[in-house]
């Protein structure tokens, strides 16, 4: 009986660590670490196997600039195409989703290493000031995509110079 226990009590360890070990890694990352799920598609077509084999964790990492009058968002997001992703304010966060697609599979050879994720996936990105929705504009471009949001009223920035005594 006290095998079973010293092996229940190192199972407990393990996956205390595994945990651990994941939600510092996330914290590290931000939330660039992002869900990929599978596509809406019905119909099978040439890449429907790769991307199967890689649906999960992706990476999208997010950067996001205060500026005077406006907040600028950059997500590096490759392989997608323009029409494939959306943009949308809530509130005080960015929502930026989209769909990974395989655009096709190697006919010859098998694949060894994968690591690229496929399908659908949502990033909500929190805005440091409250923002003029409809001014917002979005580019996509060598696998970026760039928001521009202009800062409602009473949110732009203002420095102030602090006086001698």
């Amino acid at each position: 009986m006290a095998t079973i226990d010293r092996i229940r009590d190192r199972f407990e360890q393990i996956g205390t660590s595994i945990t651990e070990g994941w939600h510092r890694l996330t914290d590290a990352a931000g939330q660039a670490i992002t869900r990929f799920t599978p596509s809406h598609r019905e119909s099978a077509d040439q890449g429907r196997d790769l991307e199967r084999r890689n649906i999960g964790w992706g990476l999208l990492p997010v950067e996001v600039f205060d500026q005077d009058a406006h907040v600028e968002v950059r997500l590096e997001a490759p392989g997608l195409e323009r029409d494939d992703i959306e943009v949308e304010v809530l509130d005080e966060h960015l929502r930026i989703a989209g769909e990974k697609r395989v655009e096709r599979e190697h006919r010859e050879g098998e694949y060894h290493v994968a690591e690229c994720a496929y399908g659908r996936f949502a990033r909500l990105v929190p805005l440091p000031a409250p923002v003029k929705a409809e001014s917002a504009r979005a580019a996509y471009r060598n696998g970026v995509l760039s928001v521009t949001l202009e800062k409602a009223g009473g949110a732009r920035r203002k420095r102030i110079e602090v006086q001698a005594g």
